[in-house]
């Protein structure tokens, strides 16, 4: 992907250039998305980094058990809310780097129709309306499943994200309203 061109503004393309580069394969989709959060960085991080509590910002996640320490390599049990074409979902974590505010994970497993699926999901510091909030970058690829067309996975999935960001920001956003200043993992 480039900077120019597709909509996001240059600082954002070179996040993206750095850290969210996926190479689609003939049969898949790609794509980023950008939220901006009024929260700064270490208080979206708390909730993000939790690979082992997704649920305590994604709507569409009802439970979620993890095997093991949570580490590289580690796997949860993803439930899934009603309503979506999935009850369950295994995924992988593939990187938490707490220094650079980047996670990774894969869906190795699952009943539904997200082969191959991968995401990345960066946090970057920056000011709004003078005061510190977040940028924040969700990447993803995935298979294209057969009777469907890319744009329509890409669309599909583009919407679980933007859903899962907006509630990201709105939880983060109420926290930073409540003035609470230690990350929300130790509460």
């Amino acid at each position: 992907m480039n900077a120019s061109g597709n909509g996001f503004g240059s600082a954002e393309g070179e996040f993206i250039q750095k850290h969210h580069q996926h190479e689609p394969g003939e049969n898949q989709c790609s794509s980023a998305l950008v939220k901006h959060i009024r929260a700064p960085v270490h208080l979206v991080w708390s909730l993000v980094r939790r690979f082992d509590q997704p649920q305590k910002y994604k709507p569409f996640i009802s439970r979620c058990v993890v095997q093991g320490n949570l580490e590289i390599g580690s796997l949860r049990e993803v439930d899934v809310k009603s309503g979506l074409p999935a009850t369950t979902s295994t995924e992988r974590l593939e990187l938490l780097d707490d220094d650079e505010h980047i996670l990774s994970i894969r869906i190795v497993g699952g009943d539904h129709r997200l082969k191959n699926y991968s995401s990345i999901i960066s946090l970057h510091p920056e000011i709004i309306d003078g005061r510190p909030g977040t940028l924040v970058i969700e990447s993803f690829v995935v298979d294209v499943p057969e009777g469907n067309t890319k744009d329509e996975t890409c669309y599909f999935v583009e919407a679980l994200i933007k859903c899962n960001l907006k509630s990201l920001a709105d939880v983060s956003e109420r926290l930073a309203v409540q003035d609470r200043t230690e990350p929300i993992d130790r509460i």
